[in-house]
């Protein structure tokens, strides 16, 4: 399958920048059964939604050398640096260290070079504490039974360049989302260890970033409410795929939570309080994390006190073979593969549409390998004549709910676009 004569190279077209810049990611198209997209006839264009542009015109944007990421990764800033993964570079069914997406606020600490085992310190404490006590990486590794699971961690703006009004933040686009082996010890064992008090109801990390002004004040301290804490698959953790942290993603020493968003993953973990109320750190107050409890218009003004909290991430889908831009002859089959996940909950059905959602194919879906781990689909396509076609993926969580065709209910942060995944193909 893997050696099938498919070209993926990217399209070099110069209107594909000029459309960019000038619609600034908004996708605004003219919907015509004569549209020519990289040099073909769009197939079904008389399906094809209002208000986006055809994949197949969206430049690729630049890349930049970051130490320890793969140079093909988009960096969106790098002070602080953040980066997501193209979709076809997450074909791995496990995200390598190189590959994983970075989502900073601040400034990582160096990289300790010395006995980091017994130097770095983790201290767990709070009013809703038992007692406060203080672990090295070696009490941590001898104290406690060591568990791995498979852990999708998503950024909860990922898709937020699609929405409009244009949110502010990180102009992500699908790839700020990755799924690890990782290894630590279950939080709740060593919760359990400290001693919670009745009132506990929440937990909140700090960790060793620094603001980007260089002061030690907390740039961002997030938390989950005491049951997520206390699930089997929330882990402190120190490996990912059987080595080291990487730097960028929380080395040595970091929280995982899979499913929910993944600022809740504190990296560089110096501490974790256990609260008797919702933790009010950095980045956990006012609109942060936060979207509006009731649908509310696109472009509102949302009142602090009605946001609600983002927990558990919607159900979503990737595409990950093959590359956008590939082309294919009219008497072959494309296979297709990917990913796809629901927060808490399991993905049940993944389909794809190669004519904008009139018709849907099912995929072969696996089982995922843990809780809270991607599940991998793929199947094979063909298509009735020569043209330009977009394969759309759709996935249905287990509690019936489906991806939106098009971009989700509008929020001021931009967060939770589960919008169908889509891929540009040319058929000749």
């Amino acid at each position: 399958m893997d050696n099938m004569d498919i070209d993926l190279g990217t399209p070099s077209d110069d209107k594909s920048d000029k459309l960019r810049s000038n619609m600034q990611g908004r996708r605004s198209f003219l919907k015509a059964s004569g549209s020519t997209i990289l040099g073909a006839p769009m197939v079904f264009a008389m399906n094809f939604p209002t208000g986006l542009l055809p994949i197949g015109l969206v430049a690729e944007p630049a890349q930049q050398d970051i130490p320890g990421k793969d140079a093909r990764l988009t960096v969106l800033n790098d002070r602080p640096i953040n980066m997501e993964t193209p979709p076809h570079l997450l074909d791995d069914r496990l995200t390598p260290g190189n590959l994983f997406f970075v989502r900073n606020n601040g400034i990582p600490p160096e990289v300790i070079t010395g006995d980091v085992e017994s130097t770095w310190k983790l201290t767990i404490g709070g009013e809703a504490a038992e007692q406060e006590m203080a672990f090295t990486l070696t009490d941590l590794k001898s104290t406690f039974t060591h568990h791995t699971y498979q852990l999708t961690l998503e950024c909860g703006g990922n898709g937020r360049s699609e929405f409009n009004p244009p949110a502010k933040g990180n102009q992500w686009s699908t790839g700020a989302v990755g799924c690890a082996s990782f290894t630590g010890v279950r939080l709740k064992d060593v919760l359990y260890h400290v001693g919670l008090k009745s009132s506990a109801i929440y937990i909140g990390y700090y960790g060793a970033d620094k603001h980007l002004n260089g002061s030690d004040d907390t740039v961002i301290s997030r938390g989950v409410p005491l049951d997520k804490a206390l699930e089997d698959e929330s882990l402190i953790a120190w490996a990912m795929n059987g080595q080291d942290l990487p730097p960028l993603n929380g080395y040595p020493l970091r929280l995982v939570f899979g499913g929910w968003p993944a600022s809740c993953s504190g990296k560089w973990l110096t501490k974790i309080i256990i609260r008797d109320q919702v933790h009010d750190g950095p980045k956990m107050t006012g609109q942060s994390y936060r979207v509006p409890c009731d649908p509310v218009a696109p472009g509102s003004t949302v009142a602090d006190e009605d946001m609600c909290i983002i927990q558990s991430m919607p159900v979503k889908s990737l595409i990950t073979y093959p590359k956008t831009g590939g082309v294919i002859s009219l008497e072959d089959t494309l296979p297709i593969r990917g990913h796809a996940w629901a927060g808490d909950l399991a993905v049940e059905i993944v389909d794809v549409s190669i004519d904008f959602g009139q018709t849907w194919q099912p995929c072969r879906l696996e089982k995922p390998a843990n809780r809270l781990a991607w599940q991998h689909f793929k199947t094979s396509l063909s298509f009735p004549q020569k043209g330009y076609y977009e394969v759309w993926a759709r996935a249905t969580d287990s509690e019936d709910k489906s991806q939106p065709m098009i971009l989700p209910g509008w929020n001021p942060r931009g967060y939770l676009n589960n919008a169908c995944h889509r891929i540009a193909i040319k058929v000749t």
